[in-house]
């Protein structure tokens, strides 16, 4: 027969290991935000350093313009590989994006990113890109639409990351430590570490100075970066330089197809 001090001794022990569950979590919780924040910090210092260089700023206030830099997709928890190599290394590809604001068609070379050309088709073959928004625009300092996150809060990303490629593809840095995007650039997003690119990627619809750290893999046609730019003229919701775009973007479907 279980007495009243067993009892007690019970009740007293399952309060103790909730109490260290709860400050187990607490921890927990404590950790990702100081990495988060970490993150941020480094991220928003490096897109300083270039704002100062290339000195871009708002007119209206002291706020530095490329705070606009392309919103890094957080490195995934979970330690996935990248998809096995199923491509020709060798051919250029389209990947196609059919949104409800007009067709995007990117032409990809292989040969220049073969990495990122293998895990885009992969991740459209398995209609991953499908019925998601672009969740982000920008239309200071840098102008670029940025898509690519299922979430569509721009943290999301396929449970892996894929090695930088062709970041000279742009030519050398010049003395600000930038090189210029073109308009109709295609660029994978990170979050600022070398080979943390996952399935977010840019837009550029208007000439952009950023580090070359962004690995540049595909070219927008002229009616997709007619369309992007449409999207821009529309700004940003609620007003801002920054956010998400008052004309909504959403990618229908998108492939990847020889080209």
């Amino acid at each position: 027969m279980v007495t009243s001090e067993e009892r007690r001794r019970e009740v007293a022990r399952k309060k103790y290991l909730r109490q260290q569950q709860r400050r187990a979590e607490a921890k927990k919780k404590a950790r990702m935000r100081a990495a988060v924040i970490g993150t941020v910090i480094a991220v928003v210092g490096a897109a300083l350093v270039g704002a100062l260089a290339a000195g871009v700023f708002d007119s209206k206030d002291d706020t530095p313009a490329t705070q606009s830099t392309p919103s890094p997709a957080p490195t995934p928890s979970q330690a996935s590989q990248e998809p096995a190599m199923a491509i020709d290394q060798k051919a250029k590809y389209d990947f196609t994006l059919d949104t409800d604001q007009g067709k995007v068609v990117i032409a990809m070379d292989a040969a220049k990113t073969p990495h990122t050309v293998n895990s885009f088709k992969s991740l459209a073959d398995k209609g991953y890109f499908d019925k998601t928004k672009c969740h982000r625009l920008t239309t200071s300092g840098i102008y670029v639409l940025q898509c690519g996150d299922p979430e569509g809060t721009g943290s999301g990303g396929p449970g892996y990351n894929i090695p930088d490629e062709n970041l000279d593809g742009l030519g050398k840095a010049g003395a600000d430590g930038t090189v210029t995007y073109p308009a109709g650039t295609v660029a994978m997003a990170n979050t600022n570490q070398p080979g943390s690119g996952g399935s977010q990627f840019f837009l550029v619809y208007k000439d952009s100075k950023l580090p070359p750290t962004y690995t540049p893999f595909g070219t927008m046609d002229a009616a997709g970066l007619k369309a992007v730019e449409s999207v821009a003229k529309a700004g940003v919701s609620g007003g801002a330089t920054d956010g998400a775009p008052a004309k909504p973007v959403t990618i229908e479907k998108a492939t990847v197809t020889l080209g």
